[in-house]
């Protein structure tokens, strides 16, 4: 939403405190994060229907590529993303803080990011003609994985030539340095993620 300047407020809770047990329900019917609250009273709490919605409804459809196979190539993988690769999101819980250290994990998180890498290639070489993102533009698929890229990046992922190309531009946009600027500026620390070695 940010990068295509559609205007919002953030509501933030801290996971896993006393304060969000008691204050999700009123923003999320399912309890989880993020959650939308539209003006027009629509209210979704998944993120990839809030992806959906924002496309549909603020920008045009210019949220995920204009051509029908790009479009049902960035939607599959947005879907994997967004369904997929738990072994990677628990032993690599994002962090923008974290920087390398002796911290490996195991075959099953290996395998989930050779599949990213695959993915992020196979994007880029049918689709990504036009611009340095993973379908040329930025777009919701891109978003989809930005988690990802921070990963890699706090725990050390060895990354191919096609997959750091991508992180670099990803980390260049004007919107993700807004998000990890203002990451970094918190000052809370949670253990479960902050202390993993």
């Amino acid at each position: 939403m940010r990068h295509f300047g559609v205007p919002f407020r953030e509501h933030g809770l801290l996971l896993d405190t006393p304060e969000f047990e008691r204050e999700i329900g009123r923003w999320s019917p399912g309890r989880t994060v993020p959650a939308l609250h539209d003006e027009d009273g629509v209210v979704a709490w998944d993120s990839l229907a809030i992806c959906e919605y924002v496309n549909d409804h603020y920008l045009d459809g210019r949220g995920w590529p204009r051509d029908p196979r790009a479009r049902a190539h960035a939607r599959s993988a947005a879907g994997e993303m967004h369904s997929g690769f738990v072994a990677l999101r628990k032993q690599l819980p994002m962090n923008l803080r974290r920087r390398p250290d002796a911290y490996r994990w195991n075959a099953d998180a290996d395998r989930n990011i050779a599949r990213i890498q695959a993915l992020w290639r196979e994007l880029r070489e049918a689709h990504g003609a036009g611009g340095p993102f993973l379908c040329g533009e930025f777009g919701i698929v891109d978003a989809m994985f930005a988690p990802v890229m921070v990963r890699f990046d706090g725990y050390g992922v060895e990354t191919d030539d096609n997959a750091r190309a991508w992180c670099d531009a990803l980390r260049a946009l004007p919107a993700f340095v807004e998000w990890r600027d203002a990451a970094l500026a918190e000052t809370v620390r949670l253990p479960a993620t902050d202390d993993i070695r």
